[in-house]
């Protein structure tokens, strides 16, 4: 791309059209005009609002030779914000304005780049309207934090927060978004909405600009947990799964007919079509001995209740296992289980402390040469966030960092941590409350003030435009 302004003729087009030019005669329709390099032209460029965020514009347009664009706006006499550049497709563009603050008038111009030059619209005038009434409200602070937004989950609405705990982008959904919402490796946004008894459970995918892109669950009739899921740069996805089987188990002292709930895996592609699955049935065994009375005492054993799973650059997969205390990891190729880590059947030495380590852990996610998981109720100072060095060959694992919080609180259930650059993790204290990020020395360097609430899950993000890339999940 040529830089703005510049409508020169590439030299050698120009030799060659001048070329033709001599050689004209010779040519039966005549000489052959030169290559023309035009700029960009646009028309018909228009500020919308956006019906599922006042926090947002779209600019729309009609747009002539154009390469790549991109809106300038500014709540003042300059327009001193810009959109990220996006490729043109067609004529009729449409250019999303995200992060805006409520009740404020903005002007915004569409700008239109190609080699040849730039385009720009006529400066369009703007004004948000206010936040709804039931959005929460939250406040923060911080000494260094990394940078970029949080994405939380709250009430009806799935939310994205600064650094200073302003909200930038909200999606209401109409039962709320379910308690997991979160930002996926392909650019989009997914939630699992509650559902009524008998109704199938979907989760519903959301581009940066709202809109539903799709919704997706598991194959064979299984309910898809609101846990995690992950959703891949080409749109593919692994699930977890719950799967309810008959089973005798008299010899533990239930029923011949118990009924028991565990956590299966799917992972699929983007036409929906099962390339994996994993089922818990088939290569654990139920032992009720290791589970809490109340998970036991139920219709339903709640055997495992998977809460979180996580693939290692080499495909391998981590599922967390709250009701067994456990991690365990799977190759994806086969589906053995290469080891289990905590509870009653663990595999892993604890170099540096007692075995198991963690229990009813939730948030676990994968990090350079070992991982990192909330252990909810292992600790008697309450609830923290444990990184852990694992050698797979050796069998073992060392903790090398732990990140509580700072008023020792105890999330029985809930909560999830997110590795960041530089040694940083996010953790958020589920039914505990409280938000926090912490660097490798396990100082808070940003929090949410107060106690916000119930939030399941805490992501960190850099853009409001593509939500999914910069940071692990």
């Amino acid at each position: 791309m040529r830089p703005p302004g510049d409508r020169s003729v590439r030299p050698a087009v120009a030799a060659v059209a001048a070329a033709l030019v001599i050689a004209g005669c010779g040519l039966a329709d005549g000489p052959a005009e030169p290559n023309v390099c035009l700029a960009p032209v646009i028309w018909n460029a228009s500020a919308e609002r956006n019906p599922t965020n006042v926090l947002s514009a779209f600019v729309v347009a009609s747009v002539r030779q154009a390469d790549s664009m991109k809106v300038r706006y500014g709540a003042g006499a300059a327009l001193d914000s810009a959109t990220p550049a996006l490729t043109a497709n067609g004529d009729s563009v449409v250019v999303p304005v995200l992060g805006l603050l409520p009740s404020t008038r903005y002007v915004l111009q569409l700008v239109a780049f190609n080699r040849c030059g730039t385009g720009t619209s006529l400066p369009l005038s703007f004004t948000t309207e206010a936040v709804p009434a039931d959005i929460p409200s939250y406040t923060a602070s911080g000494s260094a934090p990394s940078p970029g937004y949080i994405v939380i989950s709250a009430g009806r609405y799935g939310l994205v927060i600064d650094n200073t705990g302003r909200v930038v982008w909200y999606h209401r959904f109409p039962n709320g978004p379910g308690l997991n919402f979160q930002a996926q490796l392909n650019g989009r946004y997914v939630a699992r909405p509650p559902t009524s008894p008998g109704e199938d459970g979907m989760w519903i995918e959301l581009a940066p600009d709202g809109s539903v892109t799709r919704t997706f669950g598991c194959a064979r009739g299984l309910q898809p947990r609101m846990h995690d899921v992950i959703v891949l740069s080409d749109g593919s996805y692994w699930l977890l799964c719950d799967e309810i089987r008959t089973m005798d188990l008299t010899a533990q002292g239930a029923s011949p007919q118990a009924r028991v709930l565990g956590t299966s895996i799917q992972q699929r592609n983007v036409r929906g079509d099962v390339l994996f699955e994993w089922s818990p049935f088939d290569h654990l065994t139920v032992e009720l001995s290791a589970l809490e009375p109340d998970d036991r005492a139920g219709l339903v054993i709640n055997w495992t209740h998977g809460n979180a799973i996580d693939l290692d650059l080499d495909g391998s997969l981590y599922l967390s296992f709250r009701n067994l205390s456990e991690v365990t990891k799977i190759d994806p190729r086969t589906g053995a289980v290469v080891w289990r880590m905590g509870g009653a059947r663990n595999q892993i030495r604890f170099e540096n402390g007692d075995a198991p380590a963690f229990a009813r852990q939730h948030g676990v996610r994968i990090t350079d040469g070992g991982l990192v998981l909330l252990d909810n109720l292992g600790h008697p100072g309450g609830s923290r966030a444990e990184r852990y060095a694992i050698d797979d060959a050796r069998r073992t694992a060392r903790l090398i960092g732990f990140y509580a919080s700072r008023a020792g609180v105890v999330a029985e259930v809930g909560g999830t941590t997110q590795p960041l650059p530089a040694g940083h993790t996010l953790v958020s204290f589920g039914s505990g409350g409280g938000v926090a990020e912490y660097d490798a020395a396990g100082t808070v360097v940003w929090s949410l003030t107060g106690n916000p609430g119930y939030i399941f899950r805490a992501q960190r993000i850099r853009s409001l435009y593509h939500p999914g890339f910069g940071y692990q999940r």
